[in-house]
């Protein structure tokens, strides 16, 4: 991208724990780059603070060698409008302080919207990592974001090419859209071995066990009682076959004490190996850090899920993914992935699981899935030519 002479300086947004996943691959191919030559790019990565708990945000730089944020905003918890408006009067202060060539955000979370619009406001360009993601749900507040990030942005990265005929409905200039890969399939695969590695199936006394991995946070699951008294009692009849395994979200473990639901669990901690005994409770633990996630991920039997990265990482995995959601924004992993969405139907869900553990069909993984994004991404902002040329 043109810039001033010297080192380009590049602000990296990170935000939420799936941010981690896409921000690292990013850092280590400027690296890569700098290293080749070239006009050098300098990162200043911010860490706005949207997820400020140890587990769910610190546990994550570390195993995707993340360095230390250059600036942490630390704007917590509140409502979208709180969040969104406190993300963008504290980021507007580092832009007005040393204006950067170029901002980077990823994913949908209220951070990615609110730097994208301090940014361009202030004519900085916008590059959105994950662009043209659509769940046609506006009720989603991820949604909202999606459309309002790409409506701003100057490039527009894109996982596959059904997000890009989706930004070209919205009237995007081709131009702009690069469809380059996911970004969370080059953490994924760059983690994999070592994550196999590690002794998380002996911790959990899974190893050489099947077992459901669940995930659970998003508020239309987690905040309406009914939702998530159907889900807990399809998970119930879901343990009663095989333990059901749970990295409790905060905000879950919240919910089921405000409605009463806690019965429905039996709380662990770290080490605290699921007992060998079928039941029909479920086995929730404190959230785990990424490479025991995806140890976890890879070595389950069916993984049930409310997350959007969750079903692009069992698609390249190949392991069963049931998505507690009547939408999704990854409809690929629908096409040719492991996924199928049940919405919050307990007998679709034990009927899914079933048949997950019945063999299903084979994925294919989509295109460009290849581990090798961040380094399409860095040589288009950057003017590099392709590796040979």
């Amino acid at each position: 991208m043109p810039g001033r002479e010297g080192a380009a300086r590049w602000i990296l947004v990170a935000a939420a724990r799936p941010n981690f996943m896409k921000i690292a691959p990013i850092v280590r191919a400027v690296d890569a780059h700098n290293e080749r030559g070239g006009r050098p790019v300098k990162t200043i990565l911010v860490h706005t603070g949207q997820h400020y708990d140890a587990n769910m945000s610190d546990a994550f730089f570390r195993d995707l060698d993340l360095p230390e944020p250059d600036i942490h905003l630390g704007v917590g918890s509140g409502t979208h409008g709180e969040q969104t408006g406190r993300v963008m009067i504290a980021f507007e202060k580092i832009l007005l302080e040393a204006p950067p060539d170029l901002v980077i955000v990823v994913g949908d979370v209220n951070s990615t919207m609110a730097c994208a619009l301090a940014a361009v406001k202030l004519h900085i360009p916008v590059a959105h990592v994950e662009a043209g993601f659509r769940s046609f749900d506006r009720t989603m507040p991820e949604e909202i974001n999606r459309v309002v990030t790409d409506a701003v942005s100057d490039y527009l990265f894109t996982p596959s090419g059904d997000a890009g005929e989706n930004l070209l409905r919205e009237g995007v200039p081709r131009e702009k859209i690069h469809t380059v890969g996911d970004i969370m399939v080059d953490s994924l695969l760059a983690g994999l071995e070592t994550a196999k590695g590690r002794p998380t199936l002996d911790r959990f006394g899974l190893t050489g066990r099947p077992y459901a991995l669940v995930t659970l946070h998003r508020p239309s699951n987690v905040d309406d009682r009914d939702a998530f008294g159907r889900i807990l009692r399809g998970l119930a009849t879901v343990a009663e076959r095989i333990p059901v395994l749970i990295p409790i979200h905060p905000r879950t473990r919240k919910q089921a004490g405000l409605f009463g639901l806690e019965s429905r669990f039996v709380f662990h901690g770290k080490e605290e190996p699921v007992p060998p005994a079928p039941g029909s409770l479920i086995h929730a633990f404190p959230p785990v850090g990424y490479l025991d996630f995806l140890n976890l991920m890879a070595s389950a039997s069916v993984v049930l899920t409310d997350s959007g990265g969750v079903q692009q990482e069992t698609t390249v995995l190949g392991v069963p993914c049931i998505t507690l959601r009547d939408t999704t924004e990854r409809p690929v992993t629908l096409t040719e992935g492991t996924n199928v969405l049940v919405h919050n139907d307990p007998d679709r869900m034990v009927a899914e699981v079933e048949r997950a553990l019945g063999g299903g069909r084979r994925p294919k993984r989509p295109a460009v899935w290849d581990g090798r994004t961040a380094e399409r991404i860095v040589r288009i902002l950057t003017g590099s030519p392709e590796p040979g040329r």
